[in-house]
């Protein structure tokens, strides 16, 4: 008898469902932004008809209470590979690729999550996954200590290991085993509080690239935030310092628009956090580190090639937002956006990936400094990413054009 498994989406959901226990316990804050953006969804869709008809249709309003996206931090090609190989198991593959090295921060980046259309209705759960350059540490010796410590951490457990192994050979897991994934890998994003190298070198690392000393200092890639989605960011922003969070002074992406495009994404402030560093005199060392915080986005269409081209531009101060319309038929007529044919007519697409300047400027303002440092220049290396991750990354407008029909 062949052994029932549990599908990919239930394993999603659960992981998904228990990650965010996690950093709700961790992140306490976390809990009060997700009861802030279930208030601003509710009166979101209580106060306009057409976004509540157009979420029903379309599936989305089935997906968003539930909906968030991860971030974590790699340290080597090999933890790239195998946290692939774990995310593989839940139905996430590799879409998209992100240098982020060219705002000033040192790593480039993918996205895993579900690509099918009936799996991204079943749990959209992404992980914003980057990979740290360290051939950007200019420090020679700085960067070979960064190296070895790397080489010397296991972020996967091996109960995970042997389980990721087990769905590979047997093509899936059953529902003890999936129980057991999740705990297991649940391991791999936990935050510690010590430190696995000494002040000093953690000051050196701080001192090439707060990112960096987040990434090497510490016995595993902890989750830096999760981000549920709301449906007026605008509103939510106002609303997180009466709940006694620092929100970010801008948010990232496009301006406010009745037709929302691609993605916008706000955060509270990190968490300056108590840790600890080992000493070689017996008593730990006292000191703090910041990293971790809550984000929160608002998803809108997904545009095209050509509609991402006159966005870049104006991005760029090269063109102008206005060059994109605010209508849904108009960005339809002129293909400017991504849109399927639905009970109602034509629906937009949701875009379900990120942007390579707005990821930075979060990244950014979320290091215990806003960073000033200048760009690491034109650093981008698709190449060195897909083979550090064993596969080439999914092109994420394939996706959207065979979405759309």
């Amino acid at each position: 008898m062949m052994p029932a498994f549990l599908g990919s989406d239930v394993i999603r959901t659960r992981f998904s469902n228990a990650m965010s226990d996690m950093y709700r316990a961790e992140v306490p804050q976390y809990a009060a932004l997700l009861e802030l953006v279930a208030e601003t969804n509710d009166a979101a869709l209580a106060k306009d008809a057409a976004l509540r008809g157009r979420m029903e249709r379309s599936g989305e309003r089935s997906r968003i209470d539930g909906e968030r996206h991860g971030a974590i931090r790699l340290g080597t090609a090999a933890e790239l590979r195998l946290v692939g190989r774990a995310f593989a198991v839940m139905g996430m593959r590799a879409v998209g690729y992100y240098d982020l090295a060219a705002a000033g921060v040192p790593v480039h980046s993918t996205a895993f999550r579900p690509i099918a259309d009936a799996d991204l209705a079943a749990n959209p759960f992404r992980i914003f996954t980057s990979l740290l350059r360290l051939e950007l540490i200019d420090d020679a010796r700085l960067r070979a200590e960064a190296e070895a410590i790397l080489a010397a951490r296991s972020i996967v457990t091996p109960g995970a290991i042997s389980l990721i192994e087990r769905a590979e050979r047997e093509g899936g897991l059953d529902e003890a085993d999936a129980q057991d994934f999740v705990t297991e890998l649940l391991e791999t994003f936990r935050w510690h509080s010590t430190a696995t190298v000494d002040a000093a070198t953690y000051g050196q690392l701080v001192d090439a690239h707060r990112l960096i000393a987040d990434v090497v200092s510490f016995r595993g890639p902890h989750i830096n935030h999760l981000t549920p989605r709301t449906l007026d960011i605008d509103v939510a922003q106002a609303a997180m310092a009466a709940r006694g969070m620092a929100p970010k002074e801008t948010i990232e992406g496009p301006p406010r628009r009745a037709c929302p495009i691609l993605l916008r994404q706000t955060s509270f402030k990190a968490l300056d956090e108590p840790i600890l560093f080992p000493s070689g005199y017996g008593a730990a060392v006292a000191g703090r580190h910041t990293a971790r915080f809550g984000e929160i986005e608002q998803r809108g269409v997904a545009l095209t090639r050509k509609g991402r081209a006159l966005y870049d531009a104006a991005l760029a101060g090269e063109g102008d937002f206005a060059d994109l319309p605010d209508d849904w038929d108009v960005l339809r007529e002129k293909g400017l956006a991504y849109f399927r044919r639905g009970e109602g007519g034509y629906e937009p697409i949701i875009y379900e990936d990120f942007l390579p300047v707005s990821a930075a400027g979060i990244f950014r303002s979320n290091l215990g400094r806003e960073e000033t440092r200048g760009a690491y220049g034109a650093q981008a290396n698709k190449a060195s990413f897909e083979a550090a991750l064993g596969c080439a990354l999914i092109d994420e407008f394939a996706l959207y054009d065979a979405a759309a029909g």
